[in-house]
C-alpha cells in the first residue's frame, strides 16, 4: 500500500502517491491499476452486485440512509462503508476503506 495517511478534519484517509506516467504526464488518483481480490474465493470484484453478496455474506447489510452513495453497515459495530453509486468512481481509497473493515478477506492488488 503506498500513499501517505493524512489527518484532516477528525478524518484519516489515505492520500496516494501522485506518480507520473512512462510519458511524463501526471496519473490522477482514479488511475486504473488496483483491484480489490476477495481472498477466499481469490474473486476480483468487478461489481457492485458481486461486492454485496460477498458483504453480505460477511454481515454487513445495506444502509439506505444517503440516496448518493451506497452504504453498507454492521448491525454489530458502528462501522459505515460508504461508496460512490457508480462503479466506474470506485476508487482505491474505498478499497482500502473495505480492506480496513474486513481484516484478512480483501486485498488491494495491483492489475
Amino acid at each position: 500500500m503506498s500513499g501517505v495517511w493524512v489527518f484532516k478534519n477528525g478524518v484519516v484517509s489515505l492520500a496516494e502517491n501522485q506518480g507520473k506516467s512512462l510519458n511524463g504526464i501526471q496519473k490522477g488518483s482514479n488511475a486504473k491499476g488496483k483491484v480489490l481480490v476477495y481472498l477466499a474465493a481469490n474473486e476480483v470484484i468487478t461489481s457492485y452486485a458481486v461486492l454485496e453478496r460477498k458483504l453480505s455474506s460477511l454481515g454487513w447489510e445495506r444502509y439506505y440512509e444517503d440516496p448518493d452513495l451506497l452504504q453498507f453497515q454492521k448491525r454489530s459495530t458502528v462501522e459505515l462503508i460508504s461508496l460512490p453509486k457508480d462503479f466506474h468512481k470506485f476508487k482505491p481509497l474505498h478499497m482500502y476503506d473495505i480492506v480496513v473493515k474486513n481484516p484478512n478477506m480483501f486485498q488491494v492488488r495491483d492489475m
